[in-house]
């Protein structure tokens, strides 16, 4: 007589004692994160409060536009402040194409191959390099060999040299990310590989490339070890002075010069003042690079 083997039995109720352990830990888990946004959310809100209730409420337009004093009080940081953004607008106009065309080449056009990973390795590390070694080098070829001094093209140029290497890294991997799908089917309509570039890899990719420029120009704006180096701590002292060959202060110098030499009687008032314009200016520029992010997402919607 034989016998048959019969299978195992499963509790009716084990799927359910599964499914309800798995809810507890994704509501564990939906909660902790949660609760961690939340308190990152709080700081930066209480640090923005922090650094801006003090100078904020005491901003004029004489401050802004206002020629920095070396004994008396009341001076204002207008030459800074238009040196931050005359050096940030050459500083891209110079990384931003450079950038954006090395990237492309690594993604779509570079062999597979160990010589082009050692250059991503490159990439890569000189993108965790400290600004005051670009400061170094910006000091020995545009003081020392060029013989410039310190003036707003060598903190310009040594700027995009920082900016450089974040700028092709984003853009390749913005493009890699884009579907594979997308590039073929451009290529099965007949496009060539500069219009699928165009019309197809870049608008995709542009999400992650705006937000790599947004982040290169925030660290731009607020840098000072590479300016200090390249452009010096002071201004010529006019308003609005194009000269490529004038020092080259910015707002970020200003500040940590008011806080670390200035001898004016109102140095603390002036430092409050120049973080409040630093911070909000750093703000007013990621909104601003956020705004054709916001026009191709409507206009894709459409």
């Amino acid at each position: 007589m034989s016998m048959k083997k019969q299978p195992n039995a499963v509790p009716a109720y084990s799927f359910g004692k599964r499914r309800g352990a798995s809810m507890l830990m994704d509501r564990l888990f939906t909660g902790t994160v949660w609760g961690i946004g939340i308190v990152v959310i709080l700081f930066i809100v209480g640090l923005l409060f922090l650094l801006l209730e003090k100078g904020l409420p005491l901003l004029s337009w004489d401050f802004l536009y206002g020629v920095p004093s070396e004994i008396e009080e009341g001076g204002g940081i207008g030459p800074a402040l238009f040196n931050s953004f005359y050096v940030l607008i050459l500083s891209l106009l110079i990384s931003i194409p450079i950038g954006m065309a090395a990237g492309i080449y690594l993604a779509e056009f570079a062999p597979n191959n160990k010589l082009i990973e050692v250059v991503r390795i490159c990439v890569e590390g000189l993108s965790s390099v400290p600004s005051i070694i670009f400061g170094l080098f910006g000091i020995a070829l545009f003081v020392e060999y060029f013989e410039i001094g310190l003036t707003i093209l060598g903190a310009a140029v040594s700027l995009a040299f920082l900016n450089l290497p974040v700028l092709t890294r984003v853009t390749e991997e913005s493009i890699r990310a884009v579907p594979v799908e997308l590039r073929n089917g451009s290529f099965a309509l007949g496009s060539t590989h500069l219009q699928t570039i165009r019309h197809v890899l870049l608008p995709v990719a542009l999400n992650g490339i705006m937000t790599g420029i947004c982040l290169t120009a925030g660290r731009a704006f607020g840098e000072s070890a590479v300016i200090i180096l390249t452009a010096g701590v002071s201004t010529s002292g006019e308003m609005w002075d194009f000269n490529l060959l004038s020092p080259g202060g910015t707002l970020a110098v200003h500040l940590w010069y008011i806080q670390s030499e200035a001898i004016v009687p109102d140095a603390v008032e002036i430092a409050q003042k120049t973080t409040a314009v630093l911070i909000f200016v750093a703000l007013l520029i990621n909104i601003l690079f956020r705004v054709p992010l916001w026009l191709n997402a409507r206009k894709n919607q459409v």
